[in-house]
């Protein structure tokens, strides 16, 4: 099955992978995000988070749950307590410090994680088809997921190594060891660039970026 109305928009973290879909959101094309999407299906997957990571990585939304969350770092039996007190979700800054420092955890949580989402974002772009009109979809991980052979047409979201660095540093509170080792823990940026049908420059401020989105979308409608 292949998908002739959508365009990938991926990248690497810090590209600004989700600023250019706001932008062309903002000229009135849909877009499907596997973001946001990962973050629901993270959620749902709360009880599987705390079986396989620890309940420790689950926190609750309520005075008595924060009680039970504390209580479960000491003890391994109290995952049913934790995830039936009321309502949970996963802690994702803690679990985040976890699955980026060793890539065995990250591995684990990507096989929960990855089928649901793919399964899902098909579900969307099946119904975005039927409308006949062109959509975009940001997979940060697209070339590394191996799960979405059924685009074929990729933009890649382009800045160089060290302004990635610098903007994940920044974003997420991170020294440059750490804002390195995520940004490396993903394909090269270079190699993307050169596995792109459309590369999107957003090496610059919002002003370039928004330059750079009309020249994508010209080239876009004369090569479509």
């Amino acid at each position: 099955m292949k998908f002739k109305h959508a365009v990938v928009i991926t990248g690497s973290i810090g590209s600004g992978k989700s600023a250019v879909c706001e932008l062309l959101a903002g000229r009135g094309f849909e877009t499907i995000d596997a973001d946001q999407i990962s973050h629901c299906v993270l959620d749902h997957c709360t009880a599987q988070v705390a079986e396989i990571f620890g309940a420790q990585y689950v926190v609750q939304k309520d005075a008595q749950a924060k009680n039970l969350s504390s209580h479960a770092e000491s003890n391994a039996n109290s995952v049913e307590e934790i995830l039936s007190a009321s309502r949970a979700s996963v802690d994702r800054k803690k679990l985040g410090e976890l699955v980026f420092k060793n890539p065995a955890e990250l591995a684990k949580l990507e096989a929960l994680l990855h089928p649901k989402i793919a399964a899902e974002i098909l579900s969307q772009a099946q119904a975005l088809e039927a409308k006949e009109k062109i959509y975009f979809v940001d997979i940060p991980l697209f070339f590394e997921g191996k799960r979405y052979e059924f685009f074929d047409k990729v933009a890649v979201v382009y800045a160089p190594k060290d302004t990635l660095i610098s903007r994940v540093m920044k974003r997420n509170g991170l020294d440059h060891a750490a804002a390195k080792h995520r940004v490396e823990l993903q394909m090269d940026i270079e190699q993307k660039r050169a596995m792109a049908d459309f590369v999107i420059d957003n090496g610059g401020d919002l002003a370039a970026l928004k330059t750079a989105v009309e020249r994508f979308l010209k080239e876009l409608k004369d090569k479509i």
